[in-house]
């Protein structure tokens, strides 16, 4: 697979899917359209097989995975790392105190304590994975409240952590807003450009959630080398909305029978 390190570099933001249903079909009907994939255990429908299950799909369309793990625990972040996947996605690191915990958990020695071993790892890659893992494995840790944002200077200056992810929703919610609100510049600007001035001026990377054109706008405008910029529920359920309107209007303006008026028919997107 070619290196996503080296993608990261080249000026043009690297655009992500979000997974959470346990589908590998999906990533390999759609997954070659994009550059990385978000892998959400946290809040996706995922069980460690479903997992390990994604990640080999992506291996197979050659994008890099990253495994949004459900919390700070040691061992489940060191479970999400062994299934080979290209990075570990961290939610709700307040501080510098828990980033250095998580650092713990997913770098080797001497800069963590991660425990070796992971099978999948080690029967793709050999016991030496771990000599290249600690530069090769990212480390993305999500700022997610206000104490976060705070802390986000201190945090990405930490050695060991590869990225900071600006959390909208929850950052939102901490700040009082609703759920059902748009996502949008007035909002959020000013906390992506402070998670994103943190990262530059430490050298890691940045990573955003441009999921409408104008949040999509503000990431890149702003330097974002990773954008979240899909996902397969908001697919599902656009497409599904489109289809399903679509078709109930064809059957208001169609003749007795149900056969289009011009009688021509179109190729299947499938």
């Amino acid at each position: 697979m070619p290196s996503f390190r080296e993608a990261l570099q080249s000026g043009t933001p690297q655009l992500g899917l979000c997974i959470m249903y346990p589908s590998p079909g999906v990533i390999e009907r759609i997954g070659p359209e994009w550059d990385w994939m978000w892998i959400d255990g946290q809040h996706g429908e995922l069980a460690y097989q479903d997992v390990m299950a994604l990640v080999r799909a992506c291996d197979l369309v050659q994008r890099p995975a990253f495994v949004r793990v459900p919390s700070h625990e040691f061992g489940g972040i060191g479970h999400a790392l062994d299934t080979g996947a290209a990075g570990v996605i961290v939610p709700l690191v307040d501080t510098v105190e828990q980033a250095k915990a998580v650092i713990q958990a997913a770098k080797f020695p001497p800069l963590g304590g991660r425990s070796f071993g992971g099978r999948r790892a080690i029967d793709r890659h050999g016991r030496t994975y771990s000599n290249s893992a600690n530069e090769e494995v990212l480390l993305i840790l999500q700022i997610e409240s206000p104490e976060a944002i705070k802390n986000a200077e201190k945090i990405a200056a930490l050695p060991g952590v590869d990225a900071l992810f600006l959390g909208p929703d929850d950052v939102m919610l901490r700040r009082g807003f609703s759920m059902t609100e748009p996502r949008w510049a007035e909002s959020l600007a000013k906390d992506l450009e402070t998670v994103m001035n943190a990262c530059r001026k430490h050298r890691k990377v940045g990573v955003g959630v441009g999921m409408s054109a104008e949040m999509f706008k503000l990431c890149n405008s702003l330097g974002y080398p990773m954008i979240v910029a899909g996902g397969d529920v908001p697919f599902l359920a656009a497409g599904s909305k489109k289809a399903a309107t679509d078709a109930r209007e064809l059957i208001k303006g169609s003749p007795a029978g149900g056969k289009p008026a011009d009688g021509k028919t179109s190729a299947s997107p499938y």
